[in-house]
């Protein structure tokens, strides 16, 4: 009888044992939370990824299990970095990566399985190509585009230009909308000039880039101010940084429905020279 008392008392004693030990490796191991991890519209090269942990940690992140950067040398419970892509020659668009973290005494615990998509194929670009881009990066922020405006009794040709002034974070292609400031001039119109100021929301389209309805409010600082409505299709890429679009814009002033015109347009949208939130 004795026997089987102390039998049972050493598995008692087990078993509370291996439930401390358990309780002690779960407070032991370090939790990690992804605050950002992207890749921004206007810089498709750079992944952005920042994370704090539940203890002091030194990090390193690992993409398909191959390649290595260190994020945090020293401890500390945040971390950030920004890695450049053109080094590293991934398999497919669709890439992985997992947190390493390391506690002060050493041990080691890793996170979940991550994933992101690459917006292209990284490659490093030669210096021909790269001042290219540049040159003509430049020559789109500068050149308005044309637009056909239709009204009632007469048809006119008018050049605007729009600039995104503050860009809200959407997916790694494209931002959820943005904020823009417009001025367009109507050749040979009554009313020649206009500065509209108005939000643009993307919606993103499979087959085609994006559809992206819009609202603005317009003056022509002599007294005609109004609201336009707007509708933007985005068709295609070019260098991989602007996009080709049309658009339909109604413009109307409220109580003065013979004043109302229509405008159709076509151009190259960027979000290059916005900031972001």
């Amino acid at each position: 009888m004795q026997t089987a008392q102390k039998i049972i008392l050493l598995l008692i004693l087990l078993t509370v044992s291996g439930f401390a030990q358990n309780d002690f490796a779960e407070d032991d191991s370090i939790e990690v939370y992804v605050i950002d991890s992207f890749i921004p519209p206007d810089n498709p090269t750079v992944f952005n990824l920042s994370f704090f942990t539940s203890l002091p940690a030194k990090s390193k992140v690992v993409f398909d299990e191959e390649f290595e950067f260190e994020v945090s040398k020293e401890l500390s419970e945040e971390h950030r970095i920004q890695i450049d892509l053109t080094k590293t020659k991934f398999k497919s668009k669709n890439v992985s990566y997992v947190i390493f973290v390391e506690d002060s005494l050493g041990g080691i615990n890793r996170s979940e399985r991550f994933e992101f998509e690459l917006q292209e194929e990284i490659q490093m670009e030669e210096e021909s190509n790269f001042v290219l881009l540049c040159l003509f990066g430049g020559t789109v922020f500068l050149l308005p585009h044309p637009v056909l405006v239709i009204t009632e009794e007469e048809n006119y040709f008018s050049l605007t230009k729009e600039i995104a002034l503050f860009s809200f974070r959407g997916s790694y292609r494209y931002p959820s909308g943005y904020i823009a400031a417009e001025y367009s001039h109507i050749f040979g119109s009554l009313h020649k000039n206009f500065l509209r100021l108005g939000y643009k929301h993307f919606i993103e389209i499979s087959g085609i880039e994006y559809v992206s309805p819009g609202l603005n409010g317009f003056t022509n600082f002599t007294g005609f101010n109004g609201i336009s409505p707007e509708l933007s299709i985005g068709w295609f890429k070019i260098f991989n940084t602007f996009t080709v679009y049309t658009r339909y814009r109604f413009n109307f002033k409220p109580g003065e429905s013979e004043s109302n015109f229509h405008e159709i347009s076509l151009g190259l949208y960027s979000s290059f020279f916005s900031f972001y939130f």
